[in-house]
């Protein structure tokens, strides 16, 4: 068909939010460490650990750094008592 100009736009925009949000919630991270939600968002609230990131509902999502501070918090506790 001539005259007929027919192009499908393939750019997609990135979504802001995914499904599959990287990132570890609390009570993962929770069960990982074998510790209470009250305790780690207390070292949250007290700059223990930095803030973590969240997703499109507000919910926290702990990163590898966050993570790895936390790992660093119970073994340091861990070696004083």
């Amino acid at each position: 068909m001539k005259g007929i100009k027919t192009s499908i736009n393939t750019d997609v925009a990135k979504p802001k939010y995914t499904l599959n949000a990287v990132g570890f919630k609390a009570y993962q991270v929770c069960e990982l460490f074998d510790i209470s939600k009250a305790t780690l968002f207390r070292w949250e609230r007290e700059g223990v650990i930095t803030e973590p990131a969240r997703d499109w509902r507000n919910w926290r999502l702990y990163t590898r750094k966050n993570v790895d501070e936390i790992e660093k918090i119970i073994r340091a506790r861990k070696a004083v008592v």
